[in-house]
């Protein structure tokens, strides 16, 4: 697809009391819920979020994550958390950039995701057209594209 690294969301985060240890600094686990709340806006722009990929008869589960902390996110900060597509052809790979409320990047990280038949179980080799149908549609709609 020609919208991978084009295909963007950003949401804004405020990190909650619950979310911080004793010393005020966001726990590290939390950040892939931060990822999930960017990659969930990513995913409804193109009229695929979780509801609509059950629907069509698959589980999209994440088989691989990673992050990487530059600096700690702390209680009461403003997060803005940018999710754009980096590949969909044979599996989902969304990247993640957290900034502060300043602009500095604070953490990044990545995503992957495969599609699961609900049915059957089964794992398929390639993205099903489900997903790359809304994706052309959203290159057609957008204008985007190479």
């Amino acid at each position: 697809m020609s919208v991978e690294g084009e295909l963007q969301a950003v949401v804004t985060v405020t990190v909650p009391y619950q979310d911080a240890d004793p010393a005020g600094v966001a726990w590290h686990g939390n950040y892939f819920r931060y990822f999930d709340v960017a990659r969930c806006a990513l995913l409804e722009k193109i009229d695929y979020g979780y509801r609509q990929m059950d629907e069509s008869g698959y589980f999209w589960p994440i088989i691989d994550a990673q992050v990487r902390f530059i600096h700690p996110a702390l209680y009461d900060d403003v997060l803005e958390v940018e999710a754009t597509l980096i590949e969909s052809e044979y599996r989902l790979k969304i990247a993640y950039i957290v900034r502060d409320h300043n602009g500095r990047r604070i953490t990044k990280g990545h995503t992957i995701q495969v599609a699961v038949e609900k049915d059957s179980g089964e794992l398929l080799l390639g993205s099903p057209a489900a997903l790359l149908d809304r994706l052309e549609q959203y290159e057609r709609n957008s204008g985007g594209g190479s």
